[in-house]
């Protein structure tokens, strides 16, 4: 495992990010939000994530962008409990450039919730490659496929990579061959909490299916 070297523009971004976190930021509508991405945005997926941790036995979570989430906060869950214990988890550990937070280091599961989006297109690869590195068991992504109502300081919107669905699940696909063994869940968002769920895969099965086709 090696830390990332971004481009260029994947610094810059870095530090729009860094400066929107300190000083709010403007939306697309004219408003300004002060308190950034302060939002758990996992929170809407609890159910379903409680679902995969319990499946693969993830006991210990890296966080990998976790914006301003909190783990050890109360009322994750109708019933006031933190996402650690709605979980039942062992150990938590974010990781969020934009407040330098680094508390990088394996865990049963990654999960990646509204980041990758927020990558320059060039930086992707290793981002990706970064995220599967520290899953011993699971990764989860969630990715938004449409622009932000966030706007970065410079006035160009906060999605900076916005593609199809089947375009992360080729890229996502093509990198899960490196870690065959980590089993990858991928939720793709096309519009404000309207999500779709690709089919949960480990690319060893593809390679232990007596089939040569692979479509899932």
């Amino acid at each position: 495992m090696t830390d990332i070297v971004f481009s260029k523009k994947g610094l810059a971004l870095i530090e729009l990010y860094k400066q929107m976190a300190n000083e709010g930021y403007q939306r697309s509508d004219g408003s300004k939000v002060e308190d950034a991405f302060a939002d758990f945005e996992l929170r809407t997926y609890r159910p379903d994530i409680k679902n995969f941790f319990d499946r693969f036995g993830v006991k210990t979570v890296l966080d990998y962008g976790c914006g301003g989430s909190n783990w050890e906060t109360v009322g994750f869950d109708e019933n006031g409990q933190s996402a650690k214990e709605y979980f039942e988890l062992s150990s938590v550990f974010r990781y969020e450039p934009a407040r330098n937070i680094d508390e990088r280091r394996s865990a049963d599961g990654v999960v990646c919730f509204d980041v990758l989006e927020h990558i320059f297109i060039e930086d992707l690869p290793a981002v990706i490659r970064d995220l599967f590195s520290y899953a011993n068991k699971l990764l989860v992504i969630n990715v938004a496929c449409y622009p932000a109502a966030a706007l970065l300081p410079n006035g160009e919107n906060a999605h900076v990579s916005v593609r199809n669905p089947f375009w992360w699940k080729g890229m996502i696909d093509l990198i899960s061959l490196e870690f065959p063994d980590v089993a990858v869940s991928l939720l793709c968002s096309t519009a404000w909490r309207q999500t779709s769920a690709f089919k949960i895969w480990k690319a060893c099965d593809w390679a232990d299916s007596e089939h040569f086709v692979t479509n899932d």
